[in-house]
């Protein structure tokens, strides 16, 4: 879906040395759920954190032991009535994993999972749900490992991820098959065998296999390990690691965590939870926050191409009308373009097309609402949202609708609707780019030869790419579904939404990546170089070392895919830390 691409094994090995995360279940934020995804850092629960995690299982216990506890003692959905045998609790647990582990459709990229991951054993952090400690540890510890479940794409209307999560739970349990950071398939591993049974009958036969030639054991070999061994109670890898500094073979070869005897107790209290949406925002947000930053330096070469107006972005102006966004973007465009607070009135036309004049109104709230998301991305990511809540200071399990992801979806549409804005404005100054009453060159940027279409081709790419961000913009709240008998009669379709915003990041950088060619090669044509001490500038210099000179007729489709590839780029310039 993303136009990123960090599922490779050496981005992954490479994080496993590149520094920690701290979870601690309440202010882990999008950039750490971001790294973690991408294996730019090790996962380490904090230790106040499982403090919380073991007394919330504990109490859970208790109240479930003593009465009726939805998912626990009684079936889920329209079964909410229908209690549990005591003789039958463990098995019930199983049962509801495999049941719900039916999520359809293709298989996610590893990026996604682990942003899942890193998300549930933070949430579990919050101390909310009354799951085992070790199921803590057995997330991290794939985190670090760089292994990651099989988990499809389809099973959630935004009220909790409870088919991509089951999935989780019986890869965790050794009923599901994990993958490795080469994305190898790795066979489900077999229960382990201390501890409650965990399954019974065929349903385990011919799954005790692990990768064949990784150093694992096969079924009947393996030796329990304890994740609080060699004083490494946060890191959860026991005989793995024996200090900070000395890592051992199996780090970063995709080894799957040891099987997790799950129960009654534990299931629900995982699969409760929009821990794959939540990651997906995430990574959503932090790669189109980024390109939107980086459109602005686009915007800014664009300017300059067409001896653009500075009046648009001066001070006073959003002194007047006093947006936040607004205000910085019009101060980070002085900023670029080396422009005055008051800049004087050009010489020649009054005012620009709106491409120019309105970045700081359309960029502005499209910041806005970057930040408005990320605002309810960290209260989701570090919030105990389970059903029932678990609150061991009042022993007491309460039932509630805090898996309802309204907030979420609302934030995720407004957002997509305002990077599309954004997106049409890039394509709206393609368009002044290819007139000559602004360029003082020929139509379309073309060269010498007579009825040279020149870059004419890129308006209709895109065009065509803008036309998807706007389907994908098309509001994912508006959706409506009653299930399980009518007890469960609507759905926030958050999930439809941060998939849709994912799939918003290719088509947006390649129509900003049209825009970045043409605004390029007027430059050239016009022979202007912005001063190499701007941040516009060190731009200009960036995309000439990577789009080529020839500017005759011919394929464009190379260009656009290094420009677009080049974005990253420009969003570190935008933030004044180009490297």
């Amino acid at each position: 879906m993303s136009s990123r691409n960090a599922d490779t094994p050496s981005a992954v090995v490479a994080g496993l040395t590149a520094g920690l995360v701290v979870l601690d279940g309440c202010s882990t934020g999008v950039a750490d759920i971001v790294r973690l995804a991408d294996g730019a850092a090790r996962p380490v629960p904090g230790t106040e954190a499982m403090k919380r995690v073991e007394q919330s299982w504990d109490a859970a216990r208790q109240i479930a032991a003593t009465g009726r506890v939805y998912g626990r003692s009684t079936g889920v959905g329209a079964n909410r009535n229908e209690d549990v045998p005591t003789e039958a609790a463990a098995e019930h647990g199983l049962r509801l994993l495999r049941s719900h582990a039916g999520a359809i459709g293709e298989e996610l990229p590893a990026r996604q999972v682990r942003a899942m991951l890193a998300v549930r054993a933070n949430q579990l952090l919050a101390g909310g749900a009354g799951l085992r400690p070790t199921v803590v540890t057995a997330l991290c510890e794939a985190l670090e490992t760089g292994a990651y479940p099989v988990v499809n794409e389809f099973g959630s209307v935004g009220t909790g991820d409870i088919a991509a999560l089951a999935q989780v739970g019986l890869a965790l349990v050794g009923e599901h098959p994990w993958r490795g950071p080469d994305a190898s398939r790795t066979p489900a591993v077999s229960a382990v065998p201390s501890g409650p049974p965990v399954s019974s009958g065929p349903r385990s036969q011919g799954q005790g296999e692990r990768l064949a030639g990784q150093g694992v054991p096969a079924q009947g070999q393996g030796q329990g390990h304890d994740p609080f061994a060699q004083g490494l109670p946060s890191l959860g890898l026991g005989e793995r690691v024996t200090s900070f500094g000395e890592e051992v073979s199996s780090l970063g070869q995709g080894l799957p965590p040891e099987p997790q005897p799950l129960d009654n107790n534990d299931a629900l209290a995982l699969i409760s939870s929009n821990a794959l949406t939540l990651g997906q925002s995430a990574l959503a947000l932090d790669e189109l926050r980024g390109l939107i930053e980086a459109t602005q330096v686009v915007a800014a070469l664009s300017l300059l191409a067409v001896d653009g107006s500075h009046e648009a972005y001066a001070a006073p102006v959003h002194a007047a009308r006093p947006h936040k966004g607004s205000a910085e973007v019009s101060r980070r465009m002085r900023e670029l373009i080396g422009a005055a607070d008051r800049p004087t009135p050009p010489l020649g036309r009054i005012q620009d097309p709106y491409g120019f004049r309105c970045v700081p109104q359309i960029h502005g709230p499209a910041q806005d609402a970057a930040d408005a998301l990320e605002g309810v991305l960290v209260v989701e990511i570090n919030a105990a949202a389970e059903n029932p809540l678990i609150s061991p200071e009042d022993m007491a399990a309460y039932h509630h609708g805090g898996f309802y992801q309204a907030q979420l979806a609302l934030a995720l549409d407004h957002f997509r609707l305002a990077v599309t804005q954004v997106a049409r404005l890039s394509t709206s100054r393609l368009s002044t780019l290819n007139e000559p009453a602004y360029t003082r060159l020929r139509p379309f940027l073309a060269d010498h030869e007579p009825a040279s279409s020149g870059v004419m081709i890129l308006e209709y790419a895109a065009a065509a790419a803008l036309g998807d961000l706007r389907a994908f913009s098309a509001p994912a709240s508006l959706g409506h579904a009653v299930l399980s008998r009518g007890v469960e009669e609507q759905a926030s379709f958050a999930s439809l939404a941060a998939r849709q915003t994912l799939r918003a990041c290719g088509a947006y950088r390649l129509v900003v990546g049209c825009e970045l060619v043409s605004a390029v090669r007027a430059l050239r044509q016009r022979d202007l170089r912005p001063d190499p001490a701007l941040p516009v500038g060190r731009a200009m210099e960036l995309a000439e070392s990577v789009l080529g000179l020839d500017q005759t007729d011919r394929p464009l489709t190379d260009d656009v895919t290094a420009a677009a590839a080049l974005l990253d780029r420009f969003t570190d310039i935008w933030r004044g830390s180009e490297s």
